[in-house]
């Protein structure tokens, strides 16, 4: 065995964090690619075939190297341990979104960075509302209830403080009371990141995938001033209600 071998497996899981790595780079480059041959909608169509079958294919693959038995890979772990890592990975990808993020503007500019990110959101929001409604079995066209229901599911709803209001039958606000971006810059003395443009994007294009008749406004967000109580909000409203 070569010498780079010998030091790569000296530092445990190093190979497996290095497989998940270029895994999830891979599959990434899949989807943009699929967006940009199939548009959107048909790439989010083709994750919702490919994604079901790698989750069942990774499932089998490592209950056998576990020694498990078929749909027991978790088997017998405490939930608390599950829910645990579970978190980890949600903040890992809130991580991701921030490292991509400052390598883009270190070497093109806030703007570039900017623009990517608007990008990746315009297609990533309507990715998490289609496996939101997938994994809670909600029906297109489901309008408010549908929409409080992602919202909740999806993971900044796990990552982040929120509460609804102003709720009727045909609309609803969605107000952020404690983001951990925002909180982390202000413990570092840093002003309000002016995420506006991202979240006009990634609330637009959620709620359309929600159902095709919900409009999303913002009420709003940083650059905005806004109150103590909350930092970002946005009002949801069914078209033609």
């Amino acid at each position: 065995m070569d010498q780079s071998r010998n030091e790569r497996d000296a530092i445990p899981g190093q190979e497996l964090a290095e497989i998940i790595r270029q895994l999830a780079a891979h599959y990434g480059l899949w989807l943009a690619e699929a967006v940009h041959q199939l548009g959107l909608e048909g790439a989010l169509d083709a994750e919702a075939e490919a994604g079901d079958r790698l989750v069942a294919i990774l499932s089998g693959k490592l209950e056998r190297a576990l020694g498990r038995e078929s749909g027991a890979l978790f088997q017998g772990v405490d939930p608390a341990v599950l829910d645990a890592a579970a978190q980890a990975l949600r903040t890992g990808w809130l991580a991701a979104d921030g490292v991509w993020f400052q390598a883009v503007e270190q070497r093109a500019g806030m703007d570039a960075a900017k623009r990517v990110n608007d990008t990746c959101w315009a297609r990533f929001a309507p990715l998490e509302a289609r496996r939101a409604k997938a994994l809670l079995k909600l029906p297109d066209n489901g309008g408010i209830p549908a929409l409080k229901a992602v919202l909740a599911e999806r993971m900044y709803g796990r990552l982040n403080r929120w509460e609804f209001v102003e709720e009727t039958d045909a609309s609803i606000v969605f107000r952020m009371t404690d983001c951990r971006v925002q909180t982390a810059r202000k413990r570092r003395g840093l002003p309000d990141y002016p995420c506006k443009s991202g979240g006009t994007t990634e609330y637009t294009s959620l709620a359309r995938e929600v159902d095709p008749r919900l409009r999303c406004t913002c009420v709003g967000c940083p650059p905005d001033d806004h109150p103590e109580e909350w930092v970002c909000a946005w009002r949801f409203t069914l078209d033609g209600e």
